[in-house]
């Protein structure tokens, strides 16, 4: 990785050329336009009370009661004092949105090569091949900008990495702190996650080597080096870290502490997810030949055939209008694999899967090992339930691997490997010291075995039915003769990119044969495999992410429109609770507007999801008043929507007359069932072994109010003659919450399962509760102090890097 000032020049007009090549795929942003991202605009929904709070006071929130009937902020856009590693990815990640992101997969993996030692040019076209990845293109139209935030830092800390087992540790241990706390930063530890199996992987067949070599002493230093970086890393992302462990505890991340299912069957005990929800979307073990041919199982859910469809031959041979049959074609459900649905194949393109067999058989050393390992491994766990011997044991025995859900998002980790690999094998065609006879020879095979691939595909074609596991739905929607059209569709797809993806080999082959024969040089060779991949990844990418799916910035900032029933909902101009049951608990439209109990979020609050499995989808009205839930959203009988009163909500908070003990959790949520959550109060003596007073007198004049509200404080004045036990409508949260009686410290308890209750003296009283979240004090001063050293260590490095160069020149 030569940082002489010509080289630096280099890479600054090859830095340059990534910037145009991001702006030009997404143009519409020199417009002033922004892609609008489904997830994004859930997310919105979500953080709103969040972002108009610090709008409004330039305060920050940690707490928002618009989503899931409260919690904290920290997966919804928290900012955290000292967090001067986000400030740096905003610096990095300077272009319009989603440029930034397609420049940062650029840049990462432009820095990845140049510390494989590989010559610019072909850096910067496996930047070109890396970046333009189908699914990685894809995520940024859905809005996975987490996702595709910790995917753009993982080339760079692999390049830290490897930098470090090259014996360059000061530069080594540079970059990878630096990139592995900006991938922390991304805060998508899924995806991290994957990738540190693949540096398991790497550092397994250094060790092997290292023996090998009788390195064994450099081998543990590097390692020792590498812990640093990452333990510095993680320091500076102290408060993120933190707070992420414990929200992802109190959420359906958490172990349940439940043993029974909603109907009184034992429930599994885990740790983590689901198994059924971890292996929801596994990939075909035939689905994994999408990598080389785009659309063998339909691409998506939603394909734009136009009038090539032979769903719209059909139906405008029915005598339907060209324009309506032109519309049904423009959305064909031609996907058929295994996964419940996909906006998209993950196409790593046809010559990129090429030149990865190319490397196999040039390059030589740990290099190829690890990566193709790596690759296979990934592959081989995106089948999931598919492929469940290796699944399960993950599952039941791998740190961590329960905590994620869809299994098939995997194959990123090919998805970096592969062209990795295909360009230290264009790297070996470059080098005078390989024998021509032995370039032509990897050339010649590695094309038979693409082709071979590709003729394979082809054979097996007549063993598909090309039938999808939504085609009964569909059937009923459209009919027989329309879902015939369709599989004959998905077919002509099957058939028409695996032609295609044979062209470009083929072409690919001929650009790297006459190079081999000396008849174009390095530069033609490289503008003319640039320009290969390029039309193969953009030509799938633009059926996906396009112009059509930028709009105004504003619909962007603003993607919901307030309806009629918002309007009038908002006219109260007290604190409640919304209620959509079509939104259920996965949507937060309604969040955008009100205090919602539902809301859109991959770790939700546990509490309030058991309320729905357990409670709400039973009809437990108590549950509801419990809640605070004044206006549920109904259909009259002309199926219009209005929003009902639900007269019987409890109010923002209600004496008791009655503590329930329960001694489990089981029997908290159980209770609920057949109580009067006005009068009584289900509470866990187990847990409070010191609240033995379970009765008390409500006197008809005892009252209770909340006086002011913010996110993150609550205050109520009350007034009862005697001792008195209060409820309130809030999800409990075991740390932050502070309770105050007229300015003194008490403690609260959590009633009904999910709420907070306290014990009120007799009297007239004042009644707070804060949001104090010690966790973020702490964090923040780890975090600055680990800022602080580790910018230390970069000037420090800098200046013996000046010194050292110095003098190696006198």
């Amino acid at each position: 990785m030569n940082l002489s000032p010509k080289a630096l020049i280099t890479h600054i007009c090859v830095i340059g050329m990534l910037v145009l090549v991001s702006l030009v795929y997404f143009y519409p942003v020199l417009q002033g336009k922004a892609i609008f991202q489904s997830d994004i605009a859930w997310y919105k929904g979500m953080s709103k009370e969040r972002d108009d709070y610090k709008a409004a006071t330039g305060e920050e929130s940690y707490w928002t009661n618009s989503a899931f009937g409260g919690m904290p902020t920290y997966q919804l856009g928290a900012n955290y004092p000292n967090d001067y590693i986000k400030k740096l990815d905003h610096v990095i990640r300077f272009l319009p949105r989603p440029a930034d992101y397609l420049f940062l997969y650029l840049l990462s993996f432009y820095i990845l090569l140049l510390c494989l030692k590989v010559d610019f040019r072909l850096a910067a076209l496996g930047a070109l091949a890396f970046g333009f990845s189908t699914y990685l293109i894809i995520i940024l139209g859905v809005g996975h900008n987490a996702k595709a935030h910790a995917l753009g830092y993982i080339p760079m800390v692999l390049g830290g990495i490897v930098l470090v087992f090259r014996k360059k540790y000061i530069l080594g241990f540079i970059l990878t702190a630096l990139a592995m706390a900006l991938e922390i930063s991304a805060n998508h530890y899924q995806m991290t996650y994957y990738f540190m199996l693949l540096v398991v992987v790497m550092g397994l067949v250094y060790l092997v080597y290292a023996i090998k070599e009788k390195e064994l002493k450099h081998f543990f230093i590097s390692v020792g080096i590498l812990i640093l970086a990452v333990v510095l890393s993680i320091a500076t992302n102290a408060t993120s870290l933190m707070a992420t462990k414990e929200y992802a505890d109190w959420s359906t991340r958490g172990k349940s502490e439940l043993t029974i299912n909603p109907d009184g069957s034992p429930k599994e005990i885990t740790s983590g997810l689901d198994r059924e929800y971890i292996t929801q979307y596994s990939y075909g073990i035939a689905e994994s030949l999408d990598l080389f041919s785009p659309r063998l199982f339909g691409g998506s859910g939603g394909e734009d055939l136009g009038k090539d469809s032979k769903a719209y031959e059909y139906l405008t041979n029915q005598g339907l209008p060209p324009s309506k049959a032109l519309e049904f074609s423009s959305g064909l459900p031609l996907y058929w694999g295994d996964q419940p649905i996909v906006a998209g194949p993950a196409y790593i393109g046809a010559i990129v899967f090429f030149l990865f067999v190319l490397g196999i058989i040039l390059v030589k050393g740990k290099k190829k090992w690890w990566l193709l390992i790596g690759a296979i491994m990934s592959l081989v766990l995106s089948w999931g339930r598919n492929f469940s011997v290796l699944t399960d044991f993950m599952i039941d025995y791998f740190p961590l691997y329960n905590k994620f859900r869809a299994v098939s998002s995997i194959q990123v980790v090919l998805e970096l490997c592969l062209p990795v690999l295909g360009i230290l094998g264009l790297w070996e065609l470059f080098k005078a010291s390989v024998d021509k006879k032995e370039k032509l020879n990897a050339l010649k095979w590695s094309f038979f075995i693409t082709l071979g691939l590709g003729v394979f595909i082809f054979l097996i074609k007549g063993f598909f039915s090309f039938e999808g596991l939504r085609d009964d739905m569909y059937r009923g929607y459209f009919g027989d003769d329309v879902m015939t059209m369709i599989k004959r569709d998905r077919e002509a797809v099957y058939i028409n990119d695996t032609i295609r993806s044979l062209v470009y080999v083929t072409l690919a082959a001929a650009a790297l044969w006459f190079f081999i024969k000396d008849k174009i040089g390095k530069n033609t060779l490289v503008l003319a495999m640039a320009a290969l991949i390029l039309f193969d990844l953009v030509g799938i990418d633009l059926r996906y992410v396009n112009e059509d799916d930028f709009v105004r910035q504003r619909e962007v900032n603003e993607p919901f429109q307030a309806s009629q029933i918002n309007q009038l909902i908002q006219q109260d101009d007290s604190i409640f609770r919304v209620f959509d049951p079509e939104e259920g608990v996965n949507g937060s439209r309604t969040s955008y507007f009100h205090m919602s109990i539902g809301g859109y979020h991959a770790a939700k609050p546990r509490a309030l999801q058991y309320l729905f499995e357990y409670h709400l989808y039973q009809n437990n009205l108590q549950v509801l008043n419990m809640l605070n839930v004044k206006y549920i959203i109904q259909k009259d009988e002309d199926g219009k929507s209005f929003p009902a009163i639900n007269p019987d909500a409890n109010g923002n908070a209600w004496f008791v007359e009655q503590l329930l003990p329960v001694s489990s959790a089981n029997e908290e949520i159980t209770k609920l069932k057949d109580f009067n959550s006005k009068n009584q109060a289900v509470i866990n003596t187990k847990t409070y072994p010191t609240q033995t007073k379970l009765r008390f007198e409500v006197d008809s004049l005892a009252s209770i109010g909340l006086v002011s509200y913010r996110p993150d404080y609550l205050k109520y004045k009350s007034s009862n003659p005697n001792e008195g036990f209060v409820v309130f409508s809030e999800m409990y949260y075991p740390s932050g919450w502070d309770a105050y009686i007229d300015g003194k410290p008490e403690p609260h308890f959590k009633v009904d399962y999910a709420l907070r209750g306290i014990k009120v003296p007799a009297g007239n009283h004042e009644i707070e509760f804060k949001f104090e979240p010690q966790i973020i004090e702490k964090g923040g001063k780890i975090a600055l102090a680990a800022n602080i050293l580790l910018g230390l260590i970069i000037l420090g490095g800098a200046g013996y890097s000046i010194i050292g160069r110095k003098s190696e020149d006198s």
